[in-house]
């Protein structure tokens, strides 16, 4: 029986023009955020798209005029597509795709596609390591949704993976590789930069701090660097999870360090916050202070990254049940 794997991730626009339609869908869902009473989201999202759409389009036009994150995913889904077809044969065939929340192609489309292809046994694989109910809880609720309307019962869901062996071998490699690129490798400073979080959700029993703090115990027990979190890509006046990675790194500055080696943390692929927000915005800001900024490699579609998802589907099909979490 053929397997289909949805490599869940949060999508992103594909041209400028895409960036007001894929603001609208972020604020419209209410599971991240809460716009006023719930007839009134879709309005309100309309109307902070509209306003913020120009800002956020002049940052797209710098990293190529689009989000990389679509071709990055295609990228880990065909690599992870021919490992399994190789590795997993007794439930081979696989067809692995990405399913995206906010733009296209959307989990529903993707998971109708395969439906008619004959795949019958479905997987939901997070391509976020740490749980949050505003990243993979919002998506894996959203590839629920797309097997009960259309009809799949047989599906299993891999939601989060913060110390994976694999996973933290993979991040070990990216860290070693920018520490490679420290000049003075004796005097630097390691910034592990997450995506941000309103600071109620985590109040709230949200598991996302925790399980980021897992992950960092797990790689400095491999690469003996310590290092400092804090929190990037914070928006609106609600308060948010602290400290915030630009305040942070301004602190650093002024105490004297001249180089920071910073890790993306909860980014496994590339996308603005990395390639705008660290690469460009971060790195200026401490160039004018006379800081230089080296960022690690990304995870995209490693070799040790992909094996990384690999073994997970592995685990989970040996080792599940139907509808498991």
């Amino acid at each position: 029986m053929a397997t289909g794997v949805i490599l869940l991730n949060m999508g992103g626009p594909d041209s400028l023009e895409a960036v007001r339609p894929f603001l609208f869908n972020l604020f419209s869902d209410r599971k991240i955020i809460r716009l006023g009473p719930s007839f009134l989201q879709r309005p309100i999202a309309w109307f902070i798209a509209k306003k913020r759409a120009p800002k956020s389009a002049a940052c797209y036009a710098k990293i190529g005029g689009k989000s990389p994150l679509l071709h990055i995913t295609e990228l880990q889904a065909k690599k992870l597509n021919r490992q399994l077809d190789q590795d997993a044969p007794d439930f081979a065939p696989f067809y692995c795709v990405p399913g995206m929340r906010y733009y296209s192609p959307r989990t529903p489309m993707q998971m109708a596609m395969l439906k008619e292809k004959g795949v019958r046994r479905f997987i939901a694989l997070s391509l976020y390591p740490h749980y949050s109910l505003a990243t993979s809880g919002t998506s894996v609720d959203d590839f629920k949704k797309a097997a009960d309307a259309l009809k799949i019962d047989d599906y299993l869901v891999i939601d989060s993976y913060p110390d994976h062996p694999l996973y933290i071998k993979a991040l070990e490699r990216c860290v070693l590789e920018g520490v490679s690129k420290i000049k003075d490798r004796a005097n630097f400073r390691l910034v592990y930069s997450a995506h941000s979080l309103p600071q109620k959700m985590v109040d709230m029993g949200d598991p996302y701090v925790n399980h980021i703090k897992r992950t960092i115990r797990a790689l400095e027990k491999r690469t003996g660097i310590e290092g400092s979190l804090c929190f990037q890509s914070r928006s609106g006046p609600v308060k948010w999870l602290e400290p915030a990675t630009d305040h942070f790194l301004i602190k650093l500055a002024e105490e004297g360090v001249k180089e920071i080696l910073c890790l993306p943390i909860s980014f496994v692929s590339d996308h603005i916050e990395t390639l705008y927000e660290i690469d460009i915005l971060y790195r200026d800001m401490l160039r004018e202070k006379g800081v230089r900024l080296v960022r690690t490699p990304s995870l995209n579609d490693s070799d040790l990254f992909i094996s990384c998802l690999k073994e997970l589907v592995r685990e989970k099909l040996n080792g599940g049940a139907k509808g498991l979490e």
